[in-house]
């Protein structure tokens, strides 16, 4: 099982990096179907290795693979998007818990999605206001970074989520990760059940 996670993990960095590069390029960002592969990741792997295969991700990509849409390297810490390329970690792991806590029904895992996405956005919009008014020095409000950073984009991750939990809501069944999970949570009730009632 662990193997299997590892590989699975190393899957879904290969394809977060692929989706990173399938852009259409706007002023401040890039619209890509970047989320729809990090949500992909949580709802099939679980919080650790979906926010294992982000990480890793993020990480190759800082060692100077081009797999960024500003292309890679240590540099890329000065480019308004890094900061959501950090909040695909947390956003992954918190997509997992909830999966974990609400099951794996559609509405469930749309639930689990749009909230790992507020996350990426807590993480990733103050990164890119940061990045904008004081490395760049630009004068630029706030209202102007939640716009371009996130309002514009809003349709568009409607779409990753649905088409993530619609894809994971099929896989699912045939990965069995939750279901065994629920099932060894049922099976500790159930001792700690027998064990009180002796």
């Amino acid at each position: 099982m662990k193997l299997r996670n590892w590989i699975l993990a190393a899957l879904f960095t290969a394809l977060t990096a692929v989706g990173c590069l399938i852009k259409i390029p706007t002023p401040i960002s890039s619209f890509s179907p970047l989320f729809f592969f990090t949500a992909l990741s949580a709802l099939l792997l679980g919080p650790k290795f979906g926010a294992l295969s982000q990480g890793m991700y993020v990480a190759l990509g800082l060692l100077g693979l081009p797999i960024f849409t500003t292309g890679g390297g240590i540099g890329s810490i000065f480019t308004t998007t890094f900061g959501f390329l950090l909040g695909l970690i947390p956003a992954a792991a918190v997509i997992g818990l909830l999966v974990k806590r609400w099951g794996t029904s559609f509405k469930a895992l749309c639930a689990a999605s749009t909230v790992g996405l507020l996350v990426l956005y807590a993480v990733g919009l103050p990164y890119m206001h940061l990045i904008l008014t004081v490395y760049m020095e630009k004068t630029w409000t706030i209202g102007q970074t939640i716009m371009g950073g996130m309002i514009l984009f809003l349709p568009w991750d409607a779409v990753k989520i649905v088409a993530a939990a619609g894809l994971a809501r099929r896989v699912l069944p045939v990965m069995g990760l939750y279901e065994s999970s629920q099932a060894t949570t049922a099976k500790a009730a159930n001792m700690a059940k027998n064990t009180n009632s002796i």
